[in-house]
């Protein structure tokens, strides 16, 4: 594939949310000590963004086996994807949750952390069927996209239910579950997709 003028496979895991970091406080001194404040925005932010980078680091243990993986997806909006995998099982868009020691429990329609409920599931398939529309509108087929979210470093995570409609998954299982589902699309339809999506004009919607 020849190289693209703005090729999202050059992102960084965590770019949209380390210019979010910076946006919020300019002052580099400022950011290190708002990692550490408790209760800060910043803190939070920079929590996301480790579990986008380890998240990342495991998703790309795929690349050898026939997979391609793209970062910080950046929406129009302002909003991002965390990660894309585009393999011979399919399309998959996935979001990182850090939740650091808590308990995770997934029924068949939400996600709770330490009992309390989350938007989680919602938010997982929303942004999947707006990826399948944009691949759709740019490849000329029907793109498929099945959500996924990446938990990284629960207590415990419990998913309920047989075939759940997002795959809830624990960050160092990523790359072994994906890797053994059936496959759905040729070498040739991974290429075609692929050079679809790391053209972040495919994005502007």
């Amino acid at each position: 594939m020849q190289p693209l003028a703005d090729d999202l496979a050059r992102n960084r895991p965590g770019d949209a949310v380390r210019r979010r970091i910076v946006e919020l406080q300019p002052n580099p001194v400022l950011r290190v000590i708002d990692r550490w404040r408790p209760g800060s925005e910043i803190r939070s932010w920079s929590q996301g963004l480790t579990g986008e980078v380890l998240t990342a680091r495991k998703l790309n243990r795929l690349r050898n086996r026939g997979w391609f993986i793209l970062h910080a997806i950046q929406w129009a909006s302002g909003a991002d994807i965390d990660h894309l995998a585009i393999g011979p099982a399919g399309v998959f868009s996935i979001n990182s949750k850090r939740h650091r020691g808590k308990t995770i429990w997934y029924g068949d329609t939400a996600i709770t952390v330490n009992g309390a409920p989350t938007r989680h599931i919602a938010v997982s398939q929303s942004e999947a069927r707006r990826v399948s529309r944009v691949l759709f509108r740019h490849c000329g087929v029907n793109v498929p996209v099945r959500p996924v979210i990446s938990v990284v470093h629960a207590a415990k995570l419990t998913v309920k239910g047989a075939n759940p409609p997002v795959l809830v998954l624990a960050a160092d299982d990523l790359a072994r579950i994906l890797s053994g589902l059936s496959p759905t699309l040729s070498s040739d339809q991974v290429d075609h997709i692929y050079g679809m999506a790391r053209s972040a004009d495919t994005w502007v919607d």
